[in-house]
């Protein structure tokens, strides 16, 4: 093969490698990590003791059973209960029983969300769950508060919509692609690398190159997160907007952004591993003691004429 081709193909093979590399990387930590209830409800589990999470659910709370208080009395309440309200809503977000029914909704969420990413059947119907478990949690919570009127708040086992059917059937596709995507780009982020290196003219340059290459991918990765953060943060409804969408979107990328430093920590000790070992690696070759000494062959001396006597 001509050097020139060589140099092409493995410029070209490298560069693939270190561009699928940071997209496998995303594409893992979707399927494995957001895709796994288990992962899932671990990872946000931490934010039932976050202070701006537990205040925004305790507003949403307290506006919710408010209205509530409102239909059940047949007409609005006065401010003294709804200051009872909101002030139970926020003491039952720092107790055990807002741990439990937060891990319970999410898990619930969750799980009727994959159910349905799953299952092409569901195509065109949206996504609903019933959260019944946790308003009853909440209003015996109020009750214990002595809140008035706590008793006579009706569990009702409504559907509650997470996800409209356009949307579901969008995520649908997606996720189809991604649980292909997951398989397949790390593999051929591999089969690139390897193919790179191994039609190099000079491999150990190559090693090199592919290292620098994965570490730039990894950074790029870590400051898409960071972009990420800032776009998504920004287009969320007003409800949820703010420092508390904030703390959920970094409590789910914490594993993304952990895999992306890795992957510069990698990319970094190759190149740099494979730099020093050409660099000081190859000693000075020692001449054997045997081997005979090479070199001009020094001039015979020239022996003096005889002179006449």
């Amino acid at each position: 093969m001509f050097p020139r081709l060589r140099g092409a193909l493995s410029a070209a093979s490298i560069a693939l490698a270190c561009l699928l590399a940071p997209c496998a990387t995303l594409a893992g930590w979707a399927l494995y990590a957001l895709a796994d209830t288990g992962r899932y409800v671990a990872a946000v589990a931490p934010l039932a003791d976050d202070p701006d999470v537990r205040d925004a659910a305790a507003d949403t709370l307290g506006s919710g059973f408010a209205g509530i208080v409102d239909e059940v009395t047949a007409g609005p309440v006065n401010g003294t209960v709804r200051l009872f309200v909101r002030d139970a809503a926020r003491s039952f977000t720092r107790t055990d029983a807002f741990r439990e029914g937060w891990d319970a909704a999410n898990r619930t969420v969750h799980t009727a969300v994959l159910r349905a990413l799953r299952d092409d059947g569901t195509a065109g119907h949206p996504v609903t769950v019933d959260l019944a478990p946790v308003t009853e949690r909440v209003r015996d919570r109020l009750a214990e508060d002595h809140v008035p009127f706590a008793r006579r708040i009706p569990v009702r086992h409504t559907a509650v919509t997470v996800l409209t059917a356009p949307e579901a059937d969008r995520l649908r596709k997606g996720f189809h692609v991604l649980d292909v995507a997951a398989l397949w780009l790390p593999l051929a982020a591999v089969v690139f690398a390897v193919t790179g290196i191994a039609v190099a003219a000079r491999r150990r340059r190559a090693v090199t190159a592919a290292g620098i290459g994965t570490a730039l991918g990894g950074a790029l990765l870590a400051l898409a997160v960071l972009v990420g953060r800032r776009l998504t943060v920004a287009e969320l409804p007003g409800p949820v907007d703010g420092p508390a969408a904030g703390a959920v979107y970094d409590a789910l990328t914490a594993t993304l952004r952990t895999a992306s430093w890795l992957l510069v920590g990698l990319g970094l000790t190759v190149a740099l591993t494979s730099w020093l070992t050409g660099r000081y690696g190859r000693r000075p070759r020692r001449r054997s003691r045997a081997e005979p000494v090479t070199g001009p062959t020094p001039p015979r001396p020239t022996r003096p004429t005889r002179t006449g006597r």
